[in-house]
């Protein structure tokens, strides 16, 4: 018998399942999609795109009224709520809140987010006389610190490199950039690369495990640099995927 008769299967044996198609997303229209920081600049913008989308919206704030007046001011269906009724009402829940008060906000609403899926777009930067610079958070990143902090939730990472200029610019019709996500199950990935992708001019594109998140939050230092030297609001593009 040669090698390569040995390594023939038998012929009852099962057929090996095709591999996934890594474009073949799932339906996420009808998913309800909360931001808490919906009023800061990036839940704003986010807000907005998604809603213009045809997503279902409610924007979080400490304050209902003013989480309720930001909503009124971007219109397309868009709720405003207070934190807690934001995320108990809302299927995959964003976290655009600054970075001083991620952890706090967040161990808050434990028990409001139990079973949600997380979608932590939070970057830990610090500034000086030299510009932005990435902190790194004691459990890794602010991903993680999620992650930690929300043991019942399903806690992803996605959102980090968009401009808010952008995203809440009108006149603006495509997002032309690709949103890195993370995660440690793939079919929640696939939920936030889908919701992504329900963006015109945006994908999302798997980038691994929570693990690598910090890399990905921290590139945002470097994207600030960028916009200053060339005037501009960049964003990333990943090739040959």
């Amino acid at each position: 018998m040669t090698s390569t008769d040995s390594a023939q299967q038998p012929a009852d044996a099962p057929a090996k399942a095709p591999a996934k198609d890594p474009w073949d997303l799932p339906d996420v229209s009808g998913l309800v999609v909360g931001v808490l920081g919906g009023t800061g600049p990036q839940g704003k913008g986010l807000a907005y795109r998604l809603a213009r989308a045809g997503q279902k919206v409610i924007i979080g704030s400490r304050a209902a009224e003013r989480a309720r007046s930001a909503a009124e001011e971007l219109g397309h269906g868009i709720e405003g709520a207070d934190n807690a009724e934001c995320a108990r009402r809302s299927d995959i829940v964003i976290v655009a809140v600054p970075w001083e008060g991620h952890g706090k906000t967040l161990e808050a609403l434990r028990e409001d987010l139990v079973g949600k899926l997380v979608v932590d777009c939070v970057n830990p930067l610090g500034f000086d006389k030299k510009g932005a610079y990435a902190l790194k958070p004691e459990e890794g990143s602010a991903a993680e610190q999620a992650a930690a902090l929300l043991p019942d939730s399903r806690v992803t990472a996605a959102f980090h490199h968009l401009s808010a200029v952008l995203l809440e610019d009108p006149e603006i019709d495509e997002i032309d950039t690709d949103v890195m996500v993370l995660g440690e199950v793939r079919a929640d990935v696939e939920i936030v690369q889908a919701l992504a992708g329900r963006i015109p001019g945006m994908r999302g594109i798997f980038a691994g495990r929570l693990r690598g998140a910090h890399q990905v939050e921290a590139l945002v230092a470097n994207l600030i640099s960028v916009n200053r030297r060339y005037k501009a609001h960049a964003g990333l593009r990943v090739t040959d995927v």
